[in-house]
């Protein structure tokens, strides 16, 4: 008898071990391609796929990579469920425009929020104005960055030759604070939301100046890239920058493979936005920007929303 019990016990349990492999299997996983160590798309990537992964029947994991035109990619070739791309570059990637070869099926998430492009030196090297920056060695953050995009915009506007009148280093965020404490480059360019971690771990140790472009400039730059916007950094947001800074800035967005499951959209979406300001996994919490997230800025992508995001959108009214 004691025998027969066991051999039921036995088989009991391994038919539970199997459903739970099986429910485990099932269990749709979602990998969230965000950026490098320095800007917002690192931390915040990392806080939206806890949310979801603690806040819905979906796993999510984020991954570090080298944000916009790497994460336009991944997705467009689904080696990447969602990323967190500028703006500029989505549209872009959706129209088959340079840097990319092709059109890719990308949809937007939703608008997460615009980021300036930081253009950042120390006291003491004579650089006030981007025309400053002739002769000089200038990162621009790493190859396949709307970072690096985007200054090679705004160079080429000021006139610049790239390849005769100054020195580019392609070098990470983490990187670029390093070789600019270390007097390896002269000015380097950053985009993120204000304020950023690594103007901030400058500002710690350096006398920071923040180098703001002339307003006929940003207006001729925003005429020829629409995608683009002009942002103002206010004066204060970081020590000794006691000046506003007008910046050319872009949009940035969550974007999706348009295969991407309409409920599994609406899921991810739900659960980032039910998870901003409150709760265990609360956004706000991983840095202020996420106080932007809101599905009334979330709608005004660059690109189309995904049928799922918009359902999400609708039932909260922001969409009609």
């Amino acid at each position: 008898m004691k025998k027969v019990f066991w051999v039921a016990f036995i088989w009991v349990l391994t038919l539970s071990f199997a459903w739970t492999g099986d429910a485990l299997a099932q269990k749709k996983f979602l990998t969230l391609a965000s950026g490098s160590p320095g800007g917002v798309y690192y931390p915040l990537g990392g806080g939206m796929a806890v949310a979801i992964q603690k806040t819905t029947d979906l796993r999510c994991a984020a991954e570090s990579t080298g944000a916009s035109v790497e994460n336009c990619r991944l997705v467009g070739a689904k080696e990447s469920d969602m990323g967190m791309v500028m703006g500029s570059i989505a549209y872009k990637a959706t129209q088959g425009q340079d840097p990319f070869k092709e059109k890719l099926p990308l949809v937007s998430l939703f608008q997460m929020y615009p980021a300036p492009e930081h253009i950042v030196t120390l006291s003491g090297k004579g650089i006030r104005s981007v025309k400053d920056l002739k002769g000089k060695k200038v990162s621009i953050d790493v190859p396949g960055s709307g970072c690096a995009v985007m200054a090679r915009a705004i160079l080429e506007e000021y006139g610049f030759n790239l390849q005769k009148d100054l020195t580019i280093a392609n070098l990470s965020q983490s990187e670029s604070v390093q070789a600019l404490k270390d007097g390896v480059v002269d000015a380097v360019f950053f985009n993120f939301a204000y304020p950023g971690s690594a103007v901030m771990d400058l500002a710690a140790t350096r006398d920071i100046v923040l180098i703001p472009l002339e307003p006929s400039m940003a207006d001729r730059l925003v005429k020829k890239y629409p995608y683009y916007v002009k942002i103002t950094i206010p004066a204060k947001t970081y020590p000794k920058a006691d000046y506003d800074v007008l910046c050319l800035g872009d949009s940035n967005v969550l974007v999706a493979n348009q295969a991407m499951d309409s409920e599994v959209a609406y899921k991810a979406v739900r659960a980032i936005f039910e998870n901003v300001h409150k709760g265990q996994w609360a956004l706000i919490n991983i840095h202020p920007i996420a106080a932007q997230l809101t599905p009334q800025n979330a709608v005004n992508s660059p690109i189309p929303l995904h049928p799922g995001a918009l359902k999400y959108f609708k039932e909260v009214g922001a969409v009609k």
